[in-house]
């Protein structure tokens, strides 16, 4: 008898502790006799024998956390969604005036690094500053035309802006700017309402309301804790998108490439070369042939700086360079008088007072409102990564909702002098990590180079021509088209190349909005079908173990004879419980059928393991309550294994546990396995009904007797 016992012990790698077993079975068995002549082999005294110390260590049973009070309950939870990094954590035990100088720290980061400055950052700040205002001088005046709105408004945004997020941006690398996508965005979307040509005034005050809302509505994620809004726009979805804005942009700047005077207000590709081919006795050669070359220069010192990071300045003062080349060149051949457009006479000041000219009493205001919002996510988006990016690669962190309330405070004081959206561009923030910037005094730095150039130096721009700013937005558009991103997506994963290129001819094809409307909706889409269709899977055991994997993942797991292991691996909420009900029957019907087709014995308990199942509502309990009587009525046992805390504490309020059987609820899916191994191999001649539906009334076991 001790033998038998043995040889089907053997058999389970799991350590079956007999306190698990209940008193007496369905079948009303009595196991007592079991349990004893069981303890005697994990004792030593029968031919089975495990390591001692494997015996004597004290069952495993599933513990329920103790209740919490509900205020606490709800407080942690608080903490977890929207302080998840404990910003107040520096708050605690210090006296009230030490919290005070705290609090101003915080909101103003440059009242904490500022003590420690020196003049040795300041060397670099001021080499950096320089650099990065030699590109945001061409590129901002550049953005302004993109957005149909005067080109010294770029210089304007260039000033303001970045004193302010020097004061309470916590990132040392990022350069503030216009930046092209969003220019596009208020262009295109303004520009559908009112036309910016004929209404020139009115234009300019929907396009300040609209970055005063985009401040607004960016300050608020900040100080309402709600960053996590933006990641809902995932990696896919801004690759994609801004290589579909990157080509768009590119098309329009043909108007300015070949001269045209007249153009397409759409942003599609086909209302693009519809009117690009429609105009083909308008294209001035002049201005093609100059574009064209100060397009190669651009794009071979880009590549120079590419290939040696320590020539960056190249690259960084090519836009510029390209400028004053330019405007030299149609100043010296009359060239304005011969096709080639030019921008005009730029007005000498500083930044006026515009917080009047915010049109919140206008019919378009909803408008307005909705492009502030579409752009300052945009931006957010934009401006976090590339803080972020930057950050890793100098070891420290940034604060995601402070820069959401920098960016934020920033646009709102710029809707009121004289600026439109903001954020920190990654050509601009590139150029400032890599000459070498310390702190955000570099912006500082910038902003006063711009400021000189707005006092004395905007006449100087009067010869620019419009063909090299076309030139300029051009190149650091074709960096934004990242092909080689889009063929990565697809070896790694199918459905965010699908989102990624959904995205990219949303833009292309429709418009900007479109774009952005179908790639976040289908990123969403795969949020719904990740929460209402998880993953499960079977699981075997993995021999010269006590280790239970999928089936699919290792091929040399062997399954357990008569008993089915299953894993869910999300959350049971009401979008997925009646998936996960149809799909544990599902397996249950696909196991019966293998059995019955390999002639092995017949299925008797089915094992669900909840280690990945980190929360159950009202609806997923319903749901196990009902595959437990599916379950009973197909004459299976069903077996739960490592429910976490959440989960079991609400078991038990539902009082499933009891229906369930606090016997069939283990810590391990070893110890479930070896419990149910131990029940099949321990019983003879049991009558066990046969579900409803079969040819048979019953069954009977014949196992070794004990």
């Amino acid at each position: 008898m001790a033998s038998s016992i043995s040889y089907k012990l053997h058999l389970l790698p799991p350590i079956i502790p007999p306190s698990y077993l209940p008193p007496t079975t369905e079948h009303g068995v009595n196991n007592q006799k079991l349990i004893k002549q069981f303890t005697r082999l994990q004792m030593g005294t029968g031919e089975y024998d495990y390591p001692k110390s494997n015996f004597e260590q004290q069952p495993h049973k599933v513990a329920i956390p103790p209740p919490q009070p509900f205020i606490k309950s709800l407080k942690n939870t608080v903490k977890e969604t929207f302080f998840p990094d404990d910003p107040l954590r520096q708050f605690k035990n210090q006296p009230a005036s030490r919290k005070f100088v705290l609090g101003i720290q915080y909101f103003f980061p440059i009242f904490d690094w500022g003590s420690r400055y020196n003049i040795s950052f300041f060397k670099s700040d001021i080499i950096a500053g320089i650099t990065i205002a030699s590109l945001a001088i061409p590129q901002g005046i550049s953005y302004a035309k993109l957005a149909n709105l005067p080109p010294i408004l770029g210089l304007y945004s260039s000033f303001i802006p970045p004193l302010v997020y020097a004061m309470m941006g916590s990132s040392k690398d990022l350069a503030v700017g216009t930046v092209a996508v969003a220019s596009l965005l208020i262009g295109s979307m303004l520009g559908a309402v009112v036309n910016a040509n004929e209404n020139p005034k009115l234009y300019l005050q929907l396009a300040f309301t609209a970055t005063f809302f985009a401040g607004v509505f960016q300050a608020s994620l900040g100080i309402f804790r709600l960053g996590f809004i933006v990641d809902f726009l995932s990696h896919a979805t801004i690759v994609g998108f801004m290589g579909g804005a990157a080509t768009v942009v590119c098309l329009q700047q043909l108007k300015g490439i070949l001269g045209l005077e007249h153009f397409t207000h759409g942003t599609d590709l086909v209302s693009v070369l519809r009117s690009v081919f429609t105009q083909t006795h308008q294209w001035k050669w002049e201005s093609a042939v100059l574009g064209i070359c100060f397009l190669f220069y651009l794009l071979v010192a880009r590549f120079v700086s590419t290939k040696r990071p320590k020539l960056f300045w190249i690259s960084a003062m090519a836009p510029l360079t390209s400028v004053i080349l330019g405007s030299v060149l149609v100043y010296l051949t009359h060239a304005e008088k011969h096709g080639v457009q030019v921008i005009g006479e730029l007005k000498k000041g500083l930044n006026p007072i515009t917080i009047m000219d915010l049109s919140f009493g206008s019919e378009y205001l909803s408008t307005a409102i909705k492009t502030g919002i579409v752009t300052g996510v945009i931006a957010l988006a934009e401006g976090i990564a590339v803080g972020r990016s930057f950050a890793m690669f100098k070891n420290y962190n940034i604060d995601g909702n402070k820069e959401m309330i920098a960016f934020g405070m920033m646009n709102i004081a710029g809707s009121c002098t004289s600026c439109y959206l903001t954020t920190g561009p990654f050509s601009r923030s590139a150029v400032n990590f890599n000459a070498g910037c310390k702190t955000a005094v570099s912006n500082i730095v910038m902003a006063i180079a711009v400021m000189i150039t707005l006092l004395f130096l905007t006449p100087l721009f009067h010869y620019t021509p419009l063909v090299v700013l076309s030139s300029i937005i051009i190149s650091a558009m074709l960096g934004l088209i990242n092909y080689e991103e889009a063929i990565h997506l697809w070896s790694l994963d199918k459905f965010d190349f699908v989102v990624c290129m959904s995205a990219y001819f949303g833009v292309v094809f429709g418009s900007v909005e479109i774009g952005l409307v179908i790639a976040v909706a289908l990123s969403l889409l795969r949020v719904l079908l990740f929460i209402a269709r998880p993953k499960t899977s079977a699981l075997g055991h993995i021999p010269d173990s006590t280790i239970y994997r999928s089936i699919d993942q290792y091929q040399n797991v062997q399954t357990v004879p008569g008993i089915l292991i299953l894993q869910i691996d999300a959350p049971i909420y009401f979008a997925n419980a009646g998936y996960l009900r149809e799909r544990i029957s599902r397996w249950v019907d696909e196991e019966e059928d293998r059995l019955k087709s390999s002639g092995e014995n017949s299925l008797q308990y089915v094992i669900l393991a909840l280690s990945a199942v980190g929360n159950i509502d009202t609806s997923g309990i319903t749901m196990l309550g009902e595959v437990k009587k599916v379950m009973e009525r197909r004459g299976l046992k069903l077996v739960l294994a490592n429910p976490g805390g959440e989960v079991i504490k609400k078991l038990n309020k539902a009082n499933l546990i009891d229906v369930i059987g606090q016997e069939w609820i283990y810590l391990t899916v070893g110890e479930a396995v070896g419990a149910c191994n131990f029940m099949l191999h321990t019983y003879k001649n049991v009558e066990k009904p046969i579900p409803t539906g079969s040819s048979s009334v019953k069954e009977t076991r014949s196992d070794e007797n004990v």
